[in-house]
């Protein structure tokens, strides 16, 4: 866990407390919708779960979320600055995995022209989207492990 704990206002902390029981609340409906439909035809319970593992498939590579959270975080990036920002993760794994994050649609690689070149990444709007999708999980998680605070 990264120390200090970030310690924020109660009001804060309990809107982000409100917004993640929302998202759960959310998630219950959708889940519940998607049920309705798990008996119909080919779509069960063994359809279901596989398509939500290929659905997830690109999150579950080593590196992938420490890729996209440094892009969520702190916005387009250049290869090197990304590099410095993931501790242990070699330039060949790098350049391997935001290769695949563009072939998957969620992330984009922008050259401009040069001299010299310069080559940045960022969240396309589908990597956006995730993040955002994503972020009530991670804050809760964050609070769970103590990272962040009620102060």
């Amino acid at each position: 866990m990264p120390e200090p704990p970030m310690t924020i206002p109660s009001e804060h902390y309990e809107a982000i407390e409100n917004g993640i029981q929302t998202t759960i609340d959310q998630g219950t409906t959708i889940r519940k919708l998607l049920a309705k439909h798990s008996s119909q035809g080919p779509y069960n319970a063994d359809w279901e779960v596989e398509a939500a593992v290929e659905a997830l498939h690109v999150f579950a590579s080593r590196w992938t979320i420490e890729i996209l959270a440094t892009l969520y975080i702190t916005g387009p990036r250049r290869f090197n600055e990304m590099k410095s920002m993931l501790t242990g993760i070699s330039s060949r794994t790098l350049s391997d995995k935001l290769r695949f994050l563009t072939e998957e649609g969620l992330v984009l690689r922008l050259v401009s022209d040069g001299p010299p070149i310069k080559v940045n990444y960022e969240l396309s709007a589908h990597g956006k989207t995730c993040g955002r999708l994503l972020s009530p999980l991670v804050a809760h998680l964050k609070m769970v492990a103590g990272s962040v605070v009620q102060g």
